[in-house]
C-alpha cells in the first residue's frame, strides 16, 4: 500500500482492548503521528489496560498509560461510529466477527490479522514479557508490512 492509498482513520479490534488493539493503536501513532486517526476497541472492556501491554510498549517509546479501554458500545456513545473509518482491523477472530456483523455495508473493509494470544504457562514475570513482546513485535511487522513504514 503507498502512501496515497494509505487510510486518513483506522480503527484496530480485539478481544478486551487491554492487549493487542492498544499495542497496534500505539504503533501506529507512533509510525504515522497524527497523519492518521487511530483508535481500538474491544468485543468487551476490561476494567483497565494490562499491565504487561504497558510495559513492553514503553521499552519501545511507545506510552498506554492513559489508554481509556472500551468496547464497540462504548466507541459509538463517544462519537465515533465504525462507517466512519477507513479501514478496520481485527486482531481476533471473535473482534472480526463482531465488527462484519455492525458493518452492513462495503465501508469500511475489515481485516483480520492472525495475531497471537497471550497464552500463559508460566507465572514468571519474565516469561509472560516474553510473551508479550512477540505479540508487540509482530503487530509491528504487520503494521509495517502493510503501510510500508519500515
Amino acid at each position: 500500500m503507498s502512501n496515497k492509498e494509505q487510510p486518513t482513520s483506522i480503527l484496530f479490534c480485539c478481544d478486551h482492548n487491554s492487549i493487542r488493539s492498544p499495542i497496534a493503536e500505539g504503533l501506529m501513532k507512533k509510525h504515522f503521528g497524527t497523519s492518521i486517526y487511530v483508535q481500538s476497541v474491544g468485543v468487551e472492556s476490561e476494567k483497565e489496560i494490562d499491565g504487561f501491554t504497558i510495559a513492553v510498549c514503553k521499552e519501545i517509546g511507545v506510552e498506554l498509560g492513559r489508554h481509556q479501554v472500551r468496547n464497540f458500545d462504548e466507541m459509538e456513545a463517544l462519537g465515533d461510529h465504525m462507517i466512519e473509518f477507513d479501514m478496520v482491523v481485527a486482531l481476533s477472530e471473535a473482534s472480526y466477527k463482531k465488527a462484519t456483523k455492525l458493518i452492513n455495508s462495503v465501508k469500511p473493509k475489515v481485516e483480520y490479522w492472525q495475531v497471537g494470544d497471550p497464552i500463559f504457562n508460566s507465572e514468571r514475570r519474565e516469561d509472560k514479557l516474553i510473551i508479550y513482546r512477540a505479540i508487540r513485535d509482530q503487530i509491528d511487522n504487520l503494521i509495517s508490512t502493510k503501510f510500508n513504514n519500515k
